[in-house]
Parts: structure tokens; sequence; C-alpha cells
């Protein structure tokens, strides 16, 4: 049974994405840029997978789950014979940490920050790290001192715990990475090709993908959600949000309900300058 209900699990990923994501931003990506870094994507994978240490191409591919076959082996290893991990690290912290104060104003600066901080921070080291990878990466490392930074690194250690258990949930149900896109794409009311990650991908690719799920049942013949499908994709949102929930076994039930109060208006600062 969930220590928390799931409502509020789910609630605190809602809020937790828009702050951890700051790290894709373009404050973030130029930092990379500058040092050597060729495109967005270069910045992307090292300052990502820069917890796995110098893990190669198909280990890191294994770990994100759902880039395309090939995607990750275009930036690992080159991108560590510019950067080391180390240095990609601090250059994600510190980018982030920028983005995330500038998007957020005078919030940055005000008293809750610091207890909010503070109350994501607990949750996110106490996590259970146990068959998540890349959580367990970002949990060895030490823990930001300035706030802002701090609630940054909590975000990113949240979101990657949810992010290997979503993983985990795709893998029970048979889903790989590309067709977990798919099924984002049909739940979002897209069709699959013209769904950012992976409209890039050859037509013949794609439509292998969707066909594959058409002949489990998933997709119906114009490419949309069967009711098999829809159930499906629930089943692992369910999921997802169980494996996410022991990370906040460690806060009460009002500390929880003071930290979701404290990230709304934060979070809502950040999606309304990425709108």
């Amino acid at each position: 049974m969930l220590q928390h209900p799931r409502a509020k699990v789910h609630r605190m990923f809602e809020l937790v994405e828009p702050i951890a994501t700051v790290t894709f931003s373009e404050v973030a990506n130029e930092a990379f840029l500058a040092l050597g870094m060729r495109n967005y994507w270069d910045g992307y994978f090292a300052g990502r997978a820069a917890p796995l240490g110098l893990a190669p191409a198909a280990v890191v591919h294994a770990v994100f789950y759902n880039f395309a076959d090939g995607e990750v082996a275009r930036h690992i290893p080159w991108v560590w014979g510019k950067i080391s991990p180390e240095e990609a690290i601090a250059v994600r912290e510190r980018g982030s940490a920028a983005a995330l104060r500038q998007m957020i104003g005078e919030l940055a600066d005000s008293p809750g920050l610091v207890r909010i901080a503070d109350l994501a921070t607990r949750a996110a080291v106490s996590a259970p790290a146990e068959g998540r990878a890349l959580y367990a990466g970002l949990q060895a490392l030490d823990v930001p001192e300035e706030s802002v930074a701090r609630l940054w690194h909590a975000a990113t250690l949240l979101r990657e715990h949810r992010g290997d258990g979503h993983n985990a949930a795709l893998l029970a149900h048979g889903i790989g990475g590309t067709e977990a896109h798919v099924l984002m794409a049909l739940s979002l009311g897209m069709r699959a090709e013209e769904f950012g990650r992976i409209h890039h991908l050859p037509k013949a690719q794609l439509a292998a993908v969707v066909d594959r799920l058409r002949g489990r049942g998933l997709v119906d013949a114009a490419g949309g959600f069967t009711d098999a499908g829809r159930e499906t994709r629930e089943r692992i949102d369910a999921l997802t949000d169980e494996l996410a929930a022991p990370a906040y076994d460690v806060l009460s039930t009002d500390e929880l309900d003071e930290l979701v109060t404290g990230l709304e208006p934060i979070a809502a600062a950040v999606w309304a300058v990425d709108k």
C-alpha cells in the first residue's frame, strides 16, 4: 500500500518535471557549446550521462531506454574527448541553476525556497537505488549548498528515480523505447509521425514500430489507441507512480503537502517562461 495517495505522488511528478528540465534549456545548452560541444544533443548526452562515468554508448542507450538505435552513439563517447564526466556534472549544475534562477525571478530569493529545497532534497536522496542505474549515479553526487541549485538537483534526482521506474514498467509490459514514444504521442492526441522525439525517424522504421503495436492490438487501423492500448498505457502510468512513491516515504503527510504547495508557484513560473 502506498504511504501517500497516488494522486499526490503523480502531482509531485508534474511539479518536479519543469524544474528538473530547465537543464535542457538554452542557458544550460550555451554553457556546453562554449566548451566545444557541436550541438544541443552533445550537451544533452554529456550532462545527463555524466553520472554514469565513461560508460560506453551501449550502456547509456540501455539506461536511457527510449532513444532509437544509433542515436546515443553519435554523441557518446565523442563528447568525452572534449569534456570529462566530472566537468560535465559541474557545467550542468551551474547552467541549470542559472536557468532556474532566471526563470523563477524573485521566487529564487524568497524565504520559503530554502525550506522547499530542503524538503525536496530529503525525499530525493532517500529513495531506494536498487535497479535504478541513473538515479544511483546521481545519488552518489554531492548535494549543492546553494538553495536554487539544491532544488534543481533534488528535482533531477526525483525525476530520474521516477524515470528509472518508468523504464521498468515499460519493460514489464513489453514496451520498447520507441514504442513508448508512440504511446506517449497517442496519449497526447497526436499521431506518431507528429511527435517531436520520433518524427525524424525514417518513415519505414516508424511504420514498423506502429505495426508491431497494431499486431499486439494496442493500436487500431487508423493509427490511434485501441481500448487495450489505452488500458496498457494507464497500467504503465499507475505502476510508474507506484514505483516512484518510496521517494516520499521519508516525508510526513504534512511535509509532502507543504512541499507540493511550495513547488506549485515555482513550477508555474518555469512553465510560464517555456510557453
